[in-house]
């Protein structure tokens, strides 16, 4: 109380609010500049404000006979951005910089707590300010200059080509519907950079005049920072309480209310979640997840909630695969919507995602070239069907997402058979559509889920190999035993037989044919005998193992010897040049197109293979540097002489002769025009 007594009141000040000027006064502010150095007295050429963005550009002169003015540095600048020639459009039209722009940057966004106060005649009179602007060079010249200097670079190029290259410069392109856009991808693309620059450039300029400080006009204008009418009538913003008056001083900060961020429209809390009927949640959570087994679903829905009425809405929004809940195709695809990425109707993606999750009824492997080959879908609508319910194995191609859940197949054989019973119906429908061929499949044991369909091909390879190889053993313990009898009968009491084993030539040669690295012989030829160029040594061929359970190459009396000698002649009239690693992949390509139950699923070993390629007609020529030579025409299907000859003499470590080279070249390639090619890769 001594203080307040101590300090009186000197004066006291009436405030004014003059509003006439609220919405248009501006602060500007050069913060490049110091304040002693004005701009005042220099010449302002125009200036121009888009007043949404409180964006501002002022074109003032540059004093050109200034002595620190360097005149050829002025016409450098002018020629770049202008060129040669002037014209309407020209920046500097004569011929010199010998002007500047400022452009404006915003300060703060909210400038309710800032006012100009202007004090006349014992009174204090505050407008509010609009807006706070700092204004800085801006060098947009140097952008034009550039622009400038690519066109005419361009022009040059153009100029430089003639229209036979332009017409070679033709590039096939792919036209993609665009993709229908999400909410919160919109609410993304508006919040980003480029949208927020391409709607500041749509709004237009406001051309406005300036006036000096000086100016008659300018005078006029100052009047209107005073509080109009006698007294400050009117001003009945400031006959407020105390308490309104402070609130009005510091209003509450909404900063915080403002940067709350916003959630997505297509997420929902567990809380909010479970406002929602049964029905709707399973739907909202099956939708978003896509793949759940049965005990995460009711993890989620709550210990309270019955599984019974889950089981009831589950079956209307998704489908049983491997004991798992995958969501129906016509959730995600709704009956008016299409493909982001070809624009397909909702119609064709539901049956090409359905045909994936019957895949998976099947196998828990899927190819995606396979699926794509059936549904006639783009490659991204694929990927997207198997994003949703799998993953990617290098490879191997895709695995289902979750593991085969056999406890909820036993606890509930009723759901599981109902679900078969639809997968069924799915089955005939994708039939229909596709042209599958039905296979028969044998009888699944029990309590094994899907639905029995289609057996793919890789089962079929799979059973076909666990054949051959039981048959291959019972064939190996066949020979044994005859190979014992035969001695017993015929070695004398107390005679030894020595056991030689192979030559080793017999031997290098086996090791490389098991390896799939046996050369090759490509000499062309017309018949069948000389078109063959592949096949086996000729220790292989001489004579055969009375004792292997398999015909010698002669015997074509047995219907597996015939099936088989009439499979080596097709494969090697398509294609002349093969290893034998290659002709074994192509054989079991072709065990998996046969029926179940062919003659060839007896079982047919590596051995009796060989010996039906030798059989057949074809021969082998022991070439050396074969693997130089594969190197060098994988990369290049036609190569000259001396490239040849430096691999391979790099590769011996010495110089070949010309013989040596030659040789080579004539046993595994062919030329024309100067050029070396593969046997069998050009057409004669």
């Amino acid at each position: 109380m001594a203080n307040e007594e101590d300090d009186p009141v000197v004066q006291e000040i009436d405030v004014y609010l003059a509003k006439s000027l609220a919405e248009k006064l501006y602060l500007f502010q050069y913060p490049v500049r110091p304040a002693s150095m004005t701009y005042d007295d220099i010449p302002h050429l125009s200036a121009r404000i888009k007043p949404k963005q409180q964006k501002v550009e002022l074109e003032m002169a540059i004093d050109t006979l200034n002595p620190n003015y360097c005149r050829s540095k002025g016409e450098q600048i002018a020629l770049n951005v202008d060129g040669a020639c002037t014209d309407e459009t020209s920046t500097y039209s004569s011929k010199l910089m010998d002007k500047q722009t400022f452009c404006s940057s915003q300060t703060t966004s909210s400038t309710s707590r800032y006012a100009a106060a202007l004090y006349r005649q014992g009174e204090l009179h505050l407008t509010p300010l609009h807006g706070i602007l700092q204004l800085r060079p801006s060098f947009s010249y140097l952008d034009k200059a550039d622009a400038k200097h690519r066109e005419r670079e361009a022009a040059n190029e153009a100029g430089d080509s003639s229209q036979d290259e332009a017409e070679e410069d033709v590039k096939q392109i792919t036209v993609r519907f665009s993709r229908p856009e999400s909410e919160q991808a919109r609410q993304r693309r508006v919040q980003s950079y480029e949208f927020l620059q391409k709607k500041h450039a749509e709004e237009p300029w406001v051309h406005l005049r300036y006036h000096g400080l000086r100016d008659s006009r300018s005078e006029h204008e100052r009047q209107y920072l005073l509080c109009q009418g006698p007294s400050g009538v009117g001003n009945t913003e400031l006959g407020k309480s105390p308490s309104e008056y402070l609130l009005m001083l510091m209003p509450p900060s909404q900063e915080e209310e403002k940067d709350k961020p916003v959630a997505p429209s297509n997420v929902l809390s567990m809380a909010q979640l479970r406002t929602l009927p049964l029905a709707d949640q399973i739907k909202i959570l099956m939708k978003n997840v896509k793949v759940m087994p049965f005990a995460n679903l009711m993890s989620l829905l709550g210990p309270s909630v019955d599984s019974v009425a889950v089981l009831r809405g589950i079956q209307k929004v998704a489908m049983l695969v491997q004991g798992n809940w995958v969501v129906k195709s016509d959730i995600l695809y709704p009956k008016d919507s299409s493909s982001p990425h070809s624009g397909v109707p909702a119609e064709v993606l539901c049956r090409g995602r359905d045909f994936v999750m019957w895949k998976f009824t099947q196998s828990r492997w899927v190819v995606r070239k396979e699926v794509a080959a059936v549904t006639k879908l783009c490659a991204e609508d694929v990927k997207d069907f198997l994003e949703h319910m799998a993953v990617v194995r290098i490879s191997r191609g895709w695995e289902f997402l979750l593991p085969h859940d056999g406890e909820f197949i036993k606890k509930h054989p009723d759901v599981v058979q109902r679900q078969r019973m639809l997968w069924a119906g799915i089955q005939a429908k994708l039939e229909k559509v596709y042209n599958l061929v039905k296979e028969t499949t044998p009888k699944k044991p029990d309590g094994q889920a899907g639905p029995a369909g289609l057996v793919p091909g890789d089962q079929r390879v799979q059973v076909a190999k666990s054949r051959a190889q039981q048959n291959h053993m019972l064939l190996e313990q066949e020979l044994q035993r005859k190979k014992e009898q035969v001695r017993a009968s015929a070695v004398l009491p107390g005679v030894r037989i020595k056991e030689e084993p192979l030559s080793e030539e017999g031997e290098d040669e086996e090791e490389q044919a098991a390896e799939g690295g046996e050369p090759m012989d490509t000499s062309p030829s017309g018949g069948l005998q000389s078109r063959l160029t592949n096949g086996l040594p000729a220790g292989w061929a001489a004579g055969g193992d009375s004792f292997n359970g398999h015909p010698t190459p002669g015997c074509a009396s047995t219907p597996v010897a015939q099936e088989l000698r009439a499979f080596v002649e097709a494969t090697f009239q398509r294609q002349f040049v093969l290893t034998l690693s290659e002709l074994k992949r192509l054989f079991n390509l072709h065990l998996a197109s046969l029926p179940p139950g062919h003659t060839l699923f007896s079982g047919i070993s590596d051995r009796m293979l060989q010996d039906t390629v030798l059989a057949a007609g074809c021969k082998q020529i022991l070439v050396p540097h074969r693997q130089v030579l594969l190197e060098i025409f994988s990369k290049n299907y036609r190569v000259r002489r001396n490239m040849i000859q430096s691999r391979l003499t790099q590769e011996c470590g010495e110089e070949l002769s010309k013989q040596d080279v030659d040789k080579v070249l004539k046993d595994c390639c062919v030329s024309y025009g100067g050029m070396w090619y593969l046997k069998g890769t050009v057409q004669s």
